[in-house]
């Protein structure tokens, strides 16, 4: 009776160890994955899908129509858009935008992570503070952050002044060559929270018998970090950064809170170029191509995001 009372195992793996057969999944449950699809075809992927529409044909804001009745140009909307002054500009602000958010975003989080591994006074106290950051609207947090980059009255400025690392005021959201990494300093602000909460459970889940050998072993601190934590948090890094590009490619609020792209398109990224060529100069077609062409990174980045976890579980 023991041995009938055991679940039903067979040979499943290529070591030749059991496992348990596939569990079979009730109606309750395939009423959930239904409705969770429809909810992302209805809200997700017809608006996608229209918008790659509207980026192969001529769109007249004034006159809208039927997608059926519209004039369809191929790829001329995506070369239009590629072919302004501006557009090198605004791919390469958005390449540098993404490039430095994630650097910092990863370390400064990464840095934070190891930090509250540690048992110290306070701790939880500190981790509930940050994460409280990251809770807050972006538009919120970039109000914020306006006030403290303003030129005559700001915080920032102020600080600096005082500690004598410049001489006369910076004005960050109106100097081209300070725009942008005004908008980056606070995307990078926002954005460590999350990545600190992501490594935290990563960190969690590593042995901790490893460091207790290694550290019986004669190993310092650093080799084992380099040895231990970097190889077993390969999967949750490249799962932070890939969740990290997508979201800092669709970072809309701060940049429309701090610079609106300026000045001179000097802090102008491409998911906000998209929206002012569709509801300021009602370029809707050209709007949509820009949005496709990110589209094209959010999809190659969710594929690395996939793979990343889809080998965190088989490992």
């Amino acid at each position: 009776m023991a041995l009938q009372s055991l679940p039903s195992l067979r040979p499943g793996r290529k070591d030749g160890s059991l496992q348990q057969p596939p569990r079979s999944y009730g109606t309750f449950e395939q009423w959930l994955l239904v409705l969770g699809l429809a909810y992302l075809l209805v809200f997700a992927g017809i608006p996608l899908f229209y918008n790659l529409l509207m980026s192969f044909q001529e769109v007249d804001a004034m006159a809208p129509g039927a997608w059926w009745s519209r004039s369809w140009v191929g790829l001329d909307n995506y070369i239009d858009v590629l072919q302004r002054p501006e557009a090198r500009g605004v791919w390469l602000n958005t390449g540098l935008f993404i490039a430095l958010s994630l650097l910092f975003q990863v370390v400064l989080g990464f840095g934070l992570a190891l930090l509250f591994q540690e048992a110290f006074l306070g701790a939880t106290v500190m981790r509930g503070l940050f994460l409280a950051g990251w809770i807050m609207p972006g538009l919120v947090a970039g109000v914020v952050w306006k006030l403290l980059f303003a030129g005559d009255y700001g915080v920032l400025n102020h600080v600096l002044l005082q500690l004598g690392l410049v001489r006369e005021s910076i004005y960050w959201l109106s100097d081209a060559r300070y725009a942008l990494y005004a908008v980056i300093i606070a995307n990078v602000w926002l954005g460590v929270p999350f990545n600190m909460l992501l490594l935290s459970a990563g960190l969690a889940q590593i042995p901790r018998d490893l460091y207790e050998a290694a550290e019986l072993d004669g190993a310092n601190a650093w080799q084992r970090f380099t040895s231990i934590t970097l190889p077993m948090m390969a999967s949750t890094l490249g799962a932070v950064i890939a969740l990290g590009v997508i979201m800092t490619i669709q970072q809309f609020d701060l940049v429309a809170a701090l610079t609106q792209g300026g000045p001179a398109n000097a802090s102008q990224l491409a998911q906000h170029w998209s929206w002012q060529l569709s509801f300021q100069t009602f370029e809707v077609a050209s709007g949509s191509a820009i949005a496709s062409l990110m589209l094209v990174v959010v999809v190659a980045t969710a594929v690395v995001y996939v793979r990343a976890t889809r080998r965190e579980r088989l490992v």
